[in-house]
């Protein structure tokens, strides 16, 4: 360490304008990759890499249609007077007109077959719709009303809110990416790691993250397109946007902003505290100049490197400001305590390589441990918090470097003063937790160990159950159109529930038994018995459930998910067999009608009653369900859970043949995954800091004393949340790390300056006096910093990205009275570098 810390002053101390030039040139070269620096806030950087209902849910997604739509809802009471229609019409002209959106379906535009009634002959000539001559308004209404597909779909309940739904185009290119990369990802899962596979998923990995950056880039325009258009109607009616492709436009807002407008705004809290605390104007520029630096160095590099940001990982901004000024207080505060120790002002070059001399250890283990802090993310499994924990242990490393160069470097440039008056007010402040030490012991521990047992407690009650409607704040558009949709049309989130043909008539499809040529379901089937099927019966005669015996089980369970309370609408065959019983003058239906109807139904009437809802070769249905999110009762988990049971042993269905898949389903198994992730990373992350702490000090119990107040902040912030209610969600999961990492960055300043001191006086109250005064005061500084930093994040309208701000301060000025109070208490009472003797020297 000696010999690298003398390297180290050669390269950079003795030519700091030569050190500053070339800087300038390499954040030259750095800010202009910045341009580059991308986002993505798509739904599918938020899911599990290799979840296998990804895999199929993006298969049945590509079968049954797209959930890629645009939800526009449009209230006024009287709606299907003519100056309402001929708005909604011009409405939806609009947003048919947007370039990338391939069909807009409206009130204005489904089939209407009560208004007044149509023979099946007639259908096959005329499809009327509601601006059809020969439509009757009122009936229409009262269709639309009263029908089972379209009442909470594209119609309230009291008739007075619509939805319009806008289909985004499917980019084949990146559709055809992700099906070959999926098959491969299957195939790894299946037959286990391949070095030739690996290098094809790395390749379609590398080609579908331009594509998706441009899809995500194309939406976004198109969104912005589409509110200009309904603000040109927001005087008609009141309208609000909602969907998938909305949140992830608006998530990407949400990122940029937090990204610019909290990275100011924490440079300017940062700035005034600096002022505040240190009141010289030096003292106010170099870290400022590091922090700036370490910012444009990381967005260049991760513009180079193609790797986007996401709303997990958009707070790195933050987060690196606070890192390096973090790291570069303890190094101002060293550097003054030896200015007004030597009262020396001139022999600025002895000072700062002094400085460096006593600070380069410990800063290096501080940043190591926040390295391994954050590497202790890439356990979790899930691709954003993979990639925060990459990208932050890059970050830490350029602290690093940056701190031991260009810092010193610019200290010796700029212009130098006398040294810097004393602060007895927050000299107050460090000796008061010396005292609180030496006074309060018992009490210190009673404190702290009820805290322990709080903690433990809370975080028994911690769960992953949390609705994405309340990751918004109300005031936001996500917010609204999210509450509107659940409240008037029926839930947001989507659920669809597929049920296959049974094993024995698969195995009989496969042709393991009888001649899969001929009809599968033949004139012995009971319930056939009074039909002839020859080659008429067609689909009917040929597939599992499209038949009148096997609709029943359909309907069965089409009636049962519609019975839950955490459901809304329901759309299946049995929807389509209440509109064709219709057609039927109420009669029921039998296999033969339903067969030839299916045959000579024209084809934009079977795109919208049977394509959604039924497999092309009639072995696979799907019952497709809306999930009020709004639902504060809503547990996914239990939720999916009962529904499978329910299905397997009410119905009698087999397990094979009942999957559930959608967003829903999604987004349960990233959340469930994050109870696992929190246990392996906040293990992780013990275990690696022990072993740094252990290299450092080299005593297992030095190591152990100088980990327990940071193990107690992270137990405090996690019990704190259970307490409370707040669920862990994708960025809360990360603050327990966070707070182990930057908590004991400060335990090692503190250790490593007590040992220094206890080294001289071997006299432990003496030692822990003198580290208070010193290492102390630049922790109370930096804690005061971070915090102020974290706050301002709660003003953000994102609620994870609050929560986040205002624990991870939390987690900050704990870690500092911890290490202030309980981690000096502990050496006083450990003695864990011998009894105490006559001073050394």
């Amino acid at each position: 360490m000696s010999r690298l810390i003398a390297a180290w002053q050669v390269l950079f101390l003795h030519r700091p304008v030569l050190v500053l030039l070339l800087f300038s040139i390499l954040l030259l070269g750095f800010a202009s990759q910045a341009p580059r620096f991308s986002l993505d806030a798509s739904s599918d950087a938020l899911l599990l890499e290799d979840d296998a209902d990804l895999r199929f849910y993006r298969e049945i997604r590509a079968r049954y249609g797209s959930d890629d739509f645009l939800v526009v809802t449009y209230s006024r009471p009287d709606l299907f007077s003519d100056e309402a229609l001929a708005d909604l019409e011009a409405l939806r002209d609009a947003l048919a007109g947007v370039e990338r959106i391939a069909s807009v379906i409206s009130i204005l535009d489904v089939p209407l077959i009560q208004s007044p009634p149509i023979t099946l002959t007639e259908l096959q000539e005329l499809v009327p719709d509601l601006l059809h001559p020969r439509t009757d308004r009122a009936l229409a209404r009262r269709e639309l009303m009263e029908s089972p597909i379209y009442r909470e779909l594209l119609i309230s309940l009291d008739g007075r809110t619509t939805g319009l739904l806008a289909t985004f185009a499917v980019e084949p290119e990146l559709q055809a990416l992700l099906a070959g990369r999926d098959r491969l990802l299957e195939a790894r899962m299946r037959d286990g790691p391949d070095e030739a596979r690996e290098r094809d998923i790395a390749r379609l990995s590398a080609e579908i993250a331009p594509w998706r950056a441009i899809v995500n880039a194309r939406q976004q325009a198109d969104i912005v397109e589409v509110r200009k258009i309904l603000a040109r109607h927001a005087d008609q009616a009141e309208i609000s946007l909602g969907g998938i492709p909305m949140i992830n436009s608006d998530m990407l807002d949400y990122i940029m902003r937090d990204v610019l407008v909290f990275g100011a705004a924490i440079l300017l809290v940062l700035t005034a505290l600096l002022v505040l605390i240190f009141r010289q104007v030096r003292w106010v520029l170099l870290p400022l100049i590091s922090c700036f630096a370490c910012v444009i160095i990381m967005l260049g590099y991760l513009g180079m490197a193609d790797w986007p940001v996401t709303v997990v990982s958009a707070n790195f901004v933050a987060l690196l400001l606070i890192f390096t000024l973090s790291l570069t207080v303890h190094l101002m505060v060293q550097y003054r305590e030896l200015q007004t120790a030597e009262r020396i002002s001139g022999d600025r070059r002895r000072l700062v390589a002094e400085t460096l001399r006593r600070k380069f250890a410990p800063s290096f283990f501080t940043a190591v441990t926040t390295m391994v802090a954050f590497a202790s993310l890439l356990v979790s499994g899930i691709r954003p918090v993979i990639d925060f924990g990459w990208m932050m242990v890059v970050g830490m490393a350029v602290v690093l470097v940056l701190s031991f160069t260009l810092f010193p470097a610019a200290l010796l440039v700029l212009p130098g003063g006398p040294p810097a008056p004393r602060d007895d007010r927050m000299a107050r402040v460090t000796r008061t937790f010396a005292r609180l030490v030496t006074r309060w012991p018992r009490a210190l521990i009673a404190v702290f160990g009820s805290i322990a047992v709080l903690g433990l407690a809370g975080v028994a009650q911690l769960s992953v159950e949390n609705r994405f409607i309340d990751y918004f704040s109300e005031s936001t558009e996500i917010h609204r159109g999210m509450a509107t949709i659940d409240r008037e049309l029926g839930g947001t989130t989507p659920l669809d529930v597929i049920l296959d043909a049974d094993s024995a008539f698969m195995a009989r499809l496969a042709g393991e038994t009888g001649d899969a040529s001929e009809p599968l379901l033949d004139d012995d089937d009971d319930f056939f018995d009074d039909y002839d099927l020859g080659e008429a019966a067609g689909l009917g005669a040929t597939s599992f459930w499209y038949n009148t015996f096997r609709l029943e089980t359909v309907r069965a369970v089409h009636e049962y998910l519609e019975s839950l309370p955490e459901t809304g609408k329901v759309l299946s065959l049995a929807t389509t067999l209440d509109v064709l019983r219709t057609l039927n003058q109420g009669e029921e239906l039998d296999t033969f009608f339903l067969s030839v109807l299916y045959e000579r139904l024209p084809q934009e009437i079977r795109a919208a009653l049977f394509d959604p809802y039924l497999s092309a070769d009639g072995n696979q249905v799907r019952l497709a369900v809306r999930v009020r999110d709004s639902n504060p009762d809503l547990r996914r988990a239990e939720l999916l859970t009962r529904i499978r049971a329910d299905l397997g042993e009410g119905f009698e269905l087999e397990p094979g043949q009942v999957r559930l898949t959608g967003m829903l389903v999604l987004y349960n198994n990233v959340l469930q995954s994050l109870f696992r992730s929190q246990i392996l990373t906040v293990g992780v992350v013990f275990l690696a800091i022990l072993l740094m702490l252990l290299l450092l000090f080299r005593s297992p119990v030095l190591a152990a004393i100088a980990l327990v107040p940071n193990m107690l902040a992270a137990l405090a912030v996690l019990g704190g949340m259970g307490w409370a209610g707040i669920p862990l969600d994708i960025m809360t999961i990360t603050i327990a790390a966070i707070a182990i990492g930057i908590g004991v960055d400060g335990a090692i300043h503190y250790v490593h300056r007590f040992r220094a001191e206890f080294a001289q006086r071997r006299d432990y109250l003496v030692s822990i006096e003198r580290a208070h005064q010193t290492t102390g005061r630049a922790m109370y500084y930096t804690a005061l910093i971070i915090a102020a930093g974290f706050a301002t994040l709660t003003l953000s309208n994102f609620i994870p990205t609050i929560y986040f701000g205002l624990f991870t301060a939390f987690a900050m000025l704990f870690a500092m009275v911890a290490n202030l109070t309980l981690l000096p208490l502990l050496l006083l009472r450990v003695r864990p570098l011998g009894e105490p003797g006559p001073r050394s020297g």
